[in-house]
């Protein structure tokens, strides 16, 4: 009897000493893969920059997040990738984990820009319900449509929190105008003033924050104006009439301000 469990000890000592050197190795290998997926990556295309690989939900694929680009879902031995969303199939619906990643990313870079440095339109006669950052530019005309509403947003309770993307690009007249916005007395009138193509003196003051947010944008996946983002991340292109949007923000409406909003709608189409 003795004897059984002593062997039974010994066996069983030996077996968590396999399992540890298992763990130990498997830790290894991951790194192994990693240095051999950024080796074959960095041969083929030299001018990539790797950001990240990790392990992706799917057994034997890695995810390479690639610099101010896309994830790639590569092979263990870097030779074969594919691009695209990676989504799990669940009871309530397809979920796209590629997108959450991004949108975790995205609240992570919002942080890092001061509120002092972006021009904030908040309601004045109620709390804020909710805010929405909207990447903007003066010139464009979904822009200036979505900043007529802004009124309508407020009295809703969202509060819209601009931040500078000129599309033509830093340098270009409509950086020099939004830059205008940034720089001037009265932030919040300029930018008024320019989205109903209103003149607003020209003044690009040293260390405005107009080429650092439009160089964010880029890295957050913008690339239209309006770009809106949500406080849990999620990037929406493109205009939104106010009651759309509060639906989007989970922003719940009067229901006579919202028959009078879409009444609204109606009369001004997209």
């Amino acid at each position: 009897m003795k004897k059984l469990l002593g062997l039974t000890a010994t066996l069983l000592t030996l077996l968590w000493s396999s399992a540890l050197l298992a763990a130990e190795s498997a830790v290894v290998d991951i790194d192994a893969i990693k240095a051999e997926i950024e080796q074959k990556f960095q041969q083929s295309r030299p001018e990539l920059k790797i950001e990240s690989i990790v392990a992706a939900e799917i057994d034997g694929l890695y995810a390479v997040k690639i610099q101010a680009g896309p994830v790639l879902y590569a092979t263990a031995d870097g030779s074969h990738f594919i691009v695209g969303d990676l989504y799990v199939v669940e009871s309530s619906g397809f979920v796209n984990l590629a997108e959450q990643q991004r949108d975790g990313e995205r609240v992570a870079l919002l942080a890092t820009v001061k509120k002092q440095d972006m021009i904030i339109f908040s309601p004045k006669d109620q709390p804020v319900k909710a805010y929405v950052s909207v990447f903007t530019d003066v010139d464009c005309f979904y822009c200036q449509k979505l900043h007529k509403e802004m009124p309508d947003l407020n009295r809703i309770g969202i509060e819209v929190r601009y931040l500078a993307y000129p599309r033509a690009g830093i340098g270009s007249d409509s950086y020099k105008k939004i830059a205008s916005a940034w720089c001037a007395k009265d932030p919040r009138d300029a930018m008024t003033r320019l989205k109903f193509r209103q003149p607003v003196p020209t003044n690009v003051c040293p260390g405005n924050p107009v080429a650092a947010q439009f160089a964010l944008g880029q890295k957050m996946g913008v690339t239209g104006t309006p770009a809106l983002v949500t406080e849990s991340g999620r990037l929406m292109p493109g205009y939104m009439p106010a009651l759309q949007l509060a639906r989007a923000l989970g922003v719940e409406v009067d229901p006579a301000i919202a028959s009078e909003l879409m009444a609204k709608q109606v009369k001004s189409p997209q």
